[in-house]
Parts: C-alpha cells; structure tokens; sequence
C-alpha cells in the first residue's frame, strides 16, 4: 500500500499559515524565516502559495519531483509551487474549468522564475507526440525572446521585467496544449533612452554587442564597444552570471524554433541597431534670422547610417528633427524646434521604435503560437505582472502610478474571488455562511479610474485642454478635485492637516495605498501620459523602406492623415487592465506571492524589515484573517479518517461504514467541542487550529504507541521465525549425515566384495595364462622345426642355381671378348685411310661453332652499327653477308613494331631528309622533334570550335604563322590549316577565314638555305587564288609544312608535284609587282630571330643570326 503524507508531517514552522497560532505580523514573519532557514521557500495560505527567493540553485525541480508531484492532492505534500501548478492542471482538464495562474511581487521576488516553473511542470506532465511536443517547445522558447527584449538589469533584480505579461494556454479536451496568445502590458520604453544609475538598458541591446558575429556588426554597421552609444550605461554593462554572448546565441535558437524566419530575425536586429544608433545623434542651435534658434545634425554619419539601416532619405529625417508641421482642419503650418525639442523628438522616436517593435514580437509570436483548431478549447492564464513598487526619496512616478494602479485592480479581484471562493465552498457544503469584515479597496480603485473625477480622467482631461498646459496646472487640479478624499494627501490641498507635513513636497501628492503610503512626484506626468510624437517624424518612418516600418508606423501613411489626437498612456492602459480584470473573473484564479528575501541578491539572508515590507502591502496577514474568518481548516471525511482513525478503537484499523458517520464517532470519542467543528456534505471544518493541533499531538503519541506495537510484534514474528528456521535447519542437518553414514557403510561394503572378486578372478585368469602358455610353446616348437628344415632345402637349391649361373656368365664375357678383338682389327684398317679428312672437319666445325657463338653479342638496334671482327680469313665473304644480312633483318623485326601512324611519321621525317638535308640549315635542328601536325589542338579547344566545324576535311597539320607584310616587313600572327585539297589562313583572335586557297592552285614553295623559318607559297598564274598573290610567311615548324605540303602534292594523282625552291634569294609576287626576297647572314646583335626589313620597293632584306 502506498504510504501518503501531509504537509502536516514532519512540517517545519507551519506549512499551512492559515494554521498559524498565535496569528499576527511577527509570528507570520518568523514562520518564514524559520522554513527559508531550512530551505523551504514554499508556504500556503490556504491555496495560495508564498514563494521566497532563494537567489541559488535547489534540488526541488527535478523529474523525480514532477512525478512526486503528479496527480496528488494540493494538501498531500509539502508545499510547493508544482502543488499548485497540477491542482490548477487537473481541475483544468478533469473539471473542464478555465484556470488562471496570478503571479505577483516586486522586482526581483521571482515571478519571473515561477511562471516559468509553472509552464515547465504543465508541459512535462500534460500528453506527448510530436505536434504537442512542438506546440510545448514553442510555447516555453517563447520566453527567452520576450525576456531578451523587455527584460533588463535593474538595482533590484539582474533579471527585471519590464512589461507585464498575460499568456493564456489553450488545450484541447485531452488535456494537450493546442497553442497559447501572449498579452503585454506597459513596456517600460523611458529605459530606451535614460536608465538609473547602476542598471542597463535592455538586454538585446547588450546581447547584440557581445554575441553577434563580426560580420554581422558589419552589416548592422555597429562596433562591440558599448561605450559608443550613448543608450548604454556603462558602470553596469557587465553584469555578473550573465553571458551576454551565449544568451545571444539562445535567443537567435529561440526565435528560430518559435517560428521566425531568417529575414524577420534580419530586420529585427536592424531596427535593433538603429535605436542606438538613434542614441549616438546630437544637435547643435542655428541662429534664424527671425530671431529663433533651430536645431541641425552635428555629425551627420550616424544618422546616415541609421538612414541606411531603414531604408529612409536622409534629408527627410534631417527634416523631421528640425521642423514640426502642426495642422488643424484645412490648415498647416510649420514650426522650427529647438536642440531641447530635437532631443525630444530623438529619444520619443526611439522609445516609440522599439515599444512598436516589442508589440510587434509579441504579435509575431501570437502568430505562430496561436492554436490551429477553431473549436472550443480549455484555456489557463498565467499572469507574471509587475509588483508593487515603493521608491525612496520620493521617485515614484508616471511608471510607478500606473503599475501600483494596476496591483490595486489585482488586489481587489483578490479579496472578491477569495471571498466568492470560500462563500461558494460554504454554500457547496451547507455551511452556515458568516460576513467578513476586511478592507475593500475598491475606493482607492475608484479615486484613480472614476471617468469623471478619478486621477486619471484628470490627467487625460488636462493633457486635452488647450492653453499652457503642466505638471503643476495638474496637481493644482488634483488639490481642487480630490482634496476631501481621505486617500489622497497633498500640501497645497484644501485640508490644513498636510500643511506643515515637511515629509510632503509641495510638487508631489500621496496615495494611501492598501499596501502602505506612496508618495508621487509629478514631475513627467504629463509628457508621459501624452507619449507624444511628431507627425512628421511618423511620416518620415512610414516612408522607410524596411520591411517592418509601415507595420509600426501606420499612422504615418499620407493618405490616411488622421487629425484626431491618440489615446493616452493612460487611457491606454486603463482599458487593458480592465480587459484583463474582466477575463481573469471568468476563471478559476491560483494565486502565487513571491516575495524576496534581501536587497543584496545572495543567499541565505532573510531582512526581516524588507519581507515584513512585502508581506505588508501583499495583504498576506490579512488574507489568513480573511481564509480563517469562518473555518481555518477543512478536510474531506475520508482523509480526514484516514489520517486520524487510531484515535479511536472504534474506528481502528478499519471503519467498515460511512467516512462520515466515522468522523462523527471519532469526534465524539475524543470529546472534541461541537462548536469548534460543522459536518458538511463531503467534508469536516474546523473552526480553531488550535483544535486541529490537539489532534496532531494526540495521533503523534499514538503513532509512538502505535509503533512501539509493532516493533513488539515484529520482534516476536522475527524470533518465530529465527527458531522454524533453526528447526527445519535441524531436520535437514540430521537427514544429510544419516544419508551420508550410509552412503559410508555402502561404499566400504561395495570396496571388500570389489576385493574378492578381483582376487578370484586373478586366479582364474593365472590358470587360463598357464594352459596357453603350454599350448602356445608346443605349436612354437613345431614351427621352429618345419622353418630349419625348409631353410636347408632353399639354400641347396640356391647353391645349385649359383653354380649353374657361374658357367652361363663365363661363356658370354669370352664371347663379347672374342667379338671386340674382331671389329678392333677391322677399325684399324679404316682409320689409316680417312683419319686426315675426319680431323680436319672436327676442326672446321669447332671453329664455325665459335665463331658464330661470338656474333650473339651484337644489338638489335638499327642504329648499332658495331659488327664483331672476322677471326680468321676464309670466313671474309661469309662475314660481310652474314653483317648486311642481320642488318636487313633487325631493320624489319624494327619496323614490325611501327603502327600505321607511326610509320606515316618517319615517312614524313624520310622525305623531310631527302628534300631538306645538306640543303638547309634548319634541318638538322628538326630531326630529333616529332611532326605532332595539331599544334593547335583545334578539335579539343572551344575557342577554335567555330572554325574546326567550317572545315569540310580533316585538318593535317595547324599551326600559328606569321604572315609577313610588304609594306613594313612585320608579321601579322594568322592560323595555318592544310588538308588534302587546300590551306586556310584564318584570324588568330576572331577565327574569321582571310584565305582559302585549293592545293592545285599552288605552283612551288621557296625557303632559303640558312636557319630561318620563312618560306613563300608561289600561286600558279592564272588561277583564281592568284588575284591577291603569293603569300610570304613565317613558322617554327616550317620544315613539317613543306614536308607535308610536298608530300600530299606526290601521293595526290590529279594533280603536278609541288616544287621545293631553296636558294638565298627568290621572287615573290604580290598582286602586281613582284619582290625580291634576300637572306643574309646576320650579326649576333640581330638577336636570336630572323628579322625581315624592306629596303625599297623591290627588295626585302631578310637578316639570319649566324650560327
């Protein structure tokens, strides 16, 4: 059975201060310091929970403790805030209530933190799967968007929201989130352009600067020096156990998952950068000559830059902070402002930029946040709102007005639906319902939002009234109006009671407040609540370029001018919080007070005057009062039998009727008065605590009687149990040994007969041995005489066939003797006839054989012209055949190895010799380079694709030439294509073709004798080529032209053989003259290149280096 425990059990202080006793502000005081001192920082007024500050980490937040968390009645467990955040789940989703979650306390108690741990815990035990799990990571990395852009470090808190925020989380019936809707409420912008000492701007700003890349603050055209910007405080711009960078880095991760798209991000951080660009904007006085100063631009780059972040003309923002135009019905007119007024037009610019901006984020998030379905969906409010704020010395201003204005609305919808809750739960039991008295603050709430003399409705009406209009013109209307109100104080009212009160400055006024008195200077009232800014510098916005600036700045479109004046701050905020009040009393409210312990912002300190300040104008005191009016402590009957059932024999250990005809029983028999308890229909009430603790003391001591029972009885059933064991222990022991004296009895009777047998067995066995020893020696003697007598035979045999062999093997070497001396005789008498011939042959051969053995040395080179010397002189004749022999032969083994194409290049390089060689000085340096043909790579490379696809033939041999020119000598650079049937000379840049001329048409080819590389195509006379003449031309690869030239004019049969002219001097004809070309030896100071001159109009001179 699951063991269930209280916030009764092992409580530390009271758990619970409705049970507080004695109650008062000391004793609520000391109640929490006791449990923060033991870490506890969570404690209920009933179901309201009181959260402290901690300033550290504590192992309260973990999985485990969600799961303890789950499902489990709100008084089951010690306090805590996942308590109130699933009470709020389940009734949400089982009861199908509207639930909103309120968060309240001042700047830096932790709201912030607990709406978060609040979101949290619903997101980890509401349903799974992949949409809900995307729609709960949208909804929780929503928060570190808003807090980037409306948080800020602050004297207080390193971490202060400076808006408030209302998210309503909608669920399906399952009890899964579907989306949520974000609403804000009065973004502190006055931060945008002035900040307090030792607080920051907004963190974005600082975000930016630290995290972004470097090429990021190039596009943005910022730099991360903070102290350029004149927006940023510099004595706090660090601030310790933030990471400014890694934060920026979470916030770009956030706003990708929330649903941003990268140029929404873009142009986010661009208007980010041109607020404090904005910032960096100064003016200096121009004198007019009517006598009044006008305000101009001193440095005019930042407010290009900014220009340049937002698409807008310079000049027409240089405008919109120097004139005004003022219109009224059909009339304008155009005002010059002064530097005071510039810098008032700037910074209400920047504050209306970036408050636009921030609106637009939160409408943004709406956007992707929003729930798809359109049916009915449950819905739960967490409201984290700002708390009430005290200044010292009197700074409490517009800001501080509004936000106490708004704690005022909350405290009374407070005291109302905490009163409604407890009549509804009285009614819902059939309890007798007692009024409670208690401070309504409902006339604080009227004398600041009554349409017609409320603080307010003032300040609106004086912002509106033509004429001078100030703060001190308002405060003397608040003296006229409000000075009978016996909440509103000031020195210069009707009532002389204020007028020596020197704690009063004469330029403030004081509200009595429910939370403590508070003392408002009226100093920016009025510029505040009018938030004004000038038409042309909306105009001026509208007219921007950036993607987000007609979103922000509608009313600034021309063609909807609207002369009608906008709303106030105030008004502004007055109907939000009434939206808000009205939506807040359609559900079912979970409130959690934070409070925080120390203005040092360390652990472990409590400042008894700072909480008891908080606890003060919180009304925590007299919330308990107003919990405990009627009955302190209520608990259904079963839990309630459940828990306090052993203090009756009756009832204990089982109750086996109604749990509350047990209650009643258990009461009775513990003589509890009637007047201190009421039956209601499901649950027992208790009026005192005091009564309630008796009965705590009570069942503490029977749960020690309680356990001393059963320790008694446990130890009994433990010794019971220790002596079965030793017992059966016993049986089994004296099982063991007697089966194992048997077995001993067993194994040495089984060992003496395994004796006797083997001791028999061994003397039939030596018997048996003895009987075939005996057979086995007489079969052996037989054999052995049977063995001696075949041996005798076989060896007298042997003897006799040894014998007989003997004779046979005499007879034959007599007769081989015989037969040898025989042909001896006859071989004598051959070898004195032939024996000179035989020798002479026998030596013939060996030489031949040596001879040839010696020619195996010699290489298969054709270039190898080394041939053994002859060793003796008959063998001449045969030496020199046997050399041009070999010689044919390895030349064709050479040849064999040729393919065709290589055999068509050493045909080529063959009638290249028998043209060129000993006739031409060039020649000898071509031999050792190959004719590759395509020195142009023509097919391969697409500069010359065009004019490869104009050839109708393949293309022999291409090549750059220079074509060189009578008139100067000079050549021009020209491609030299040949076919079979033509060469083309074609435009080396272009490609264009300048001449075709057919092979026909070409009558010979003249070259000189020396090392140069020109040589002149000779057309025949009369042809059609022949109209523009001959063409003289250069090549280094000249001896390969001609070569292929002469021989496609020999292997073609249609046509003459080309003539190959080689003579120092020659006769060109171009068109109609003819020239003479002269080639002459040259000094070294020619350089290394032929070089053609014209020496008149008949004679080229063409200058050859010498060799």
């Amino acid at each position: 059975m699951e063991v269930k425990t209280s916030l009764l059990d092992n409580m530390i202080g009271v758990g619970d201060m409705v049970l507080l006793e004695p109650l008062n502000e000391d004793s609520f005081i000391m109640n929490l310091r006791n449990r923060f001192d033991h870490n506890e920082i969570y404690t209920y007024i009933g179901s309201v929970v009181i959260s402290m500050n901690p300033y550290r980490s504590l192992p309260i937040y973990t999985p485990q403790k969600v799961e303890e968390y789950r499902n489990r009645n709100f008084y089951e467990l010690s306090p805590h805030i996942y308590a109130l955040a699933d009470e709020a789940y389940r009734s949400l989703r089982d009861q199908d209530k509207d639930q909103c979650i309120l968060i309240t306390g001042e700047s830096g108690a932790g709201k912030t933190e607990a709406s978060k741990l609040v979101m949290s815990y619903v997101a980890a035990v509401c349903g799974k799967g992949q949409e809900v799990n995307k729609v709960k990571e949208q909804l929780l990395q929503s928060n570190p968007v808003l807090e980037a852009f409306g948080n800020a470090k602050t004297m207080r808190n390193d971490n202060s929201s400076r808006f408030g925020k209302y998210m309503d989380i909608e669920f399906d019936f399952k009890g899964d989130p579907l989306g949520g809707v974000i609403s804000n409420y009065l973004l502190e912008k006055s931060r945008v352009c002035k900040q307090p000492r030792g607080e920051r701007n907004f963190h974005i700003f600082y975000q930016l600067l630290s995290g972004a890349s470097d090429d990021t603050l190039m596009k943005l055209k910022l730099d991360r020096d903070f102290s350029k910007y004149n927006y940023l405080s510099l004595d706090s711009a660090n601030v310790n156990g933030l990471d400014d960078a890694a934060s920026f880095r979470t916030v770009r991760n956030a706003m990708q998952i929330v649903g941003f798209m990268e140029a929404e991000v873009q142009s986010v951080l661009e208007l980010v950068a041109a607020v404090l660009k904005l910032g960096n904007i100064e003016f200096k006085p121009e004198s007019r000559v009517n006598g009044f100063d006008e305000s101009r631009v001193k440095d005019k780059n930042d407010l290009k830059e900014m220009c340049e972040l937002l698409g807008i003309e310079q000049s027409v923002l240089e405008r919109a902070f120097s004139y005004r135009t003022v219109e009224a019905k059909m009339e304008k007119m155009s005002t010059t402002l002064n530097v005071a007024q510039a810098y008032y037009a700037r910074d209400a610019l920047a504050k209306n930029l970036y408050s636009r901006l921030f609106s637009w984020l939160v409408t943004r998030i709406n956007e992707s946040i929003k729930a798809q379905a359109k049916t009915r969906h449950k819905v739960m409010g967490v409201l984290d709102i700002y708390g009430f704020e005290i200044f010292e010395e009197g700074d409490n201003s517009f800001e501080q007005f509004i936000i106490n204005y708004c704690n005022e609305k909350l405290q009374q919808i407070f005291i109302e639906l905490t009163l409604r809750e407890e009549q509804e739960e009285y009614i819902r039991e059939d309890i007798e319902w007692t009024n409670i008295e208690y401070f309504n603050n409902a006339v604080i709430c009227d004398l600041i939002e009554n349409n017609q003399n409320g603080i307010l409705a003032m300040l609106d009406e004086e912002c509106l009234r033509p004429g001078t209009v100030t703060d001190d013109t308002f405060l003397d209307k608040l003296n006229t109006i409000c000075a009978e109100h016996q909440h509103f104080e000031s020195r210069l009212n009707k009532n002389s009671k204020f007028l020596t009160d020197h704690s009063l400055p004469h330029s403030c006024f004081r509200i009595q407040h429910y939370a403590g008195k508070v003392l408002y200077r009226v100093e920016g009232f009025v510029d505040k609540n009018n938030d004004l800014l000038y038409r042309d510098l909306s105009q001026a916005m509208y007219k921007a370029t950036h993607s987000l600036m007609r979103q922000l700045f509608p009313e600034g479109n021309p063609a909807k001018v609207n002369l009608k004046r906008p709303p106030t701050a105030g008004f502004q905020f007055k109907a939000s919080v009434g939206v808000l009040m009205k939506n807040l009393q359609t559900k079912n409210p979970n409130y959690i007070r934070c409070i925080k312990p120390n203005d040092k912002k360390v652990a472990h300190i409590f400042t008894d005057s700072l909480v008891c300040h908080q606890v003060r104008y919180l009304g925590l005191v007299e919330n308990v009062r107003v919990r405990r009016a009627g009955y302190a402590f209520r608990q259904p009957y079963e839990s309630c039998l459940e828990r306090y059932k052993m203090l009756c024999k009756k009832t204990w250990p089982h109750w086996r009727g109604p749990a509350r005809d047990g209650v009643e029983v258990l009461l009775t028999d513990c003589s509890v008065p009637t007047e201190e308890f009421a039956y209601g229909r499901s649950k027992i009430f208790i009026r005192n605590p005091r009564t309630l603790f008796t009965l705590e003391e009570r069942r503490r001591a029977c749960l020690e009687d309680l356990a001393t029972l059963i320790q008694k009885i446990y130890r009994g059933w433990k010794s019971r149990t220790h002596f079965l064991l030793l017992k059966k222990s016993q049986v089994v022991v004296a099982a063991w040994y007697r089966r194992y004296a048997q077995q001993n009895k067993y194994q040495k009777i089984k060992s003496a007969t395994l004796v006797m047998q083997s001791f028999i067995r061994g003397w039939k066995a030596r018997n048996i041995l003895r009987q075939l020893k005996y057979e086995k020696r007489c079969k052996e003697a037989v054999t052995t005489i049977a063995a001696y007598w075949h041996g005798t035979q076989a060896r007298r045999e042997l003897r006799r066939l040894k014998e007989e062999a003997r004779r046979k093997h005499a007879v034959a070497i007599i007769w081989a003797y015989w037969l040898g001396l025989q042909v001896r005789r006859e071989y004598r008498k051959f070898f004195r006839a032939n024996a000179g011939k035989k020798i002479y042959d026998f030596t013939i051969q060996r030489i031949m054989q040596k001879y040839f053995l010696g020619l195996k040395t010699t290489t298969m080179s054709p270039m190898d012209n080394s041939w053994p010397a002859k060793p003796y002189g008959f063998l001449e004749g045969a030496h020199t055949q046997l050399r041009r022999i070999f010689h044919l032969w390895r030349c064709k083994k050479y040849r064999g190895q040729f393919t065709e194409e290589k055999k068509a290049v050493y045909e080529e390089k063959l009638e290249a010799s028998e043209i060129f060689k000993d006739k031409k000085a060039l020649y000898p340096s071509s031999v050792s380079q190959p004719f590759k043909g395509d020195y142009l790579e023509i097919q391969k490379n697409p500069k010359y694709q065009k004019l490869n696809s104009a050839m109708e033939e393949k293309v022999l041999l291409a090549d750059l030439v220079n074509k060189i020119n009578r008139a100067n000598g000079k050549g021009s650079p020209r491609l030299f294509l040949l076919t079979k049937s033509n060469f083309v000379l074609a435009d080396q840049k272009t490609g264009q073709v300048k001449a075709s001329v057919p092979l026909p048409d070409l009558a010979s080819v003249s070259v000189s004798t020396q090392s140069d590389g020109f040589f002149a195509l000779k057309l025949k006379e009369g042809s059609a080529s022949a109209s523009k003449g001959d063409f003289l031309l250069s090549s280094e690869h000249l001896i390969e032209i001609i070569t292929k030239l002469h021989r496609i004019g020999t292997t073609a049969a249609d046509r003459d053989q080309i003539n190959i002219d080689i003579s120092d001097e020659f006769l060109v004809q171009f068109k109609q003259d003819k020239v003479c070309v002269k080639f002459i030896q040259g000094g070294p100071k020619n350089g290394n290149s032929a070089a053609c001159k014209r020496k008149n109009n008949r004679l080229l001179e063409v200058s050859v280096p010498s060799p």
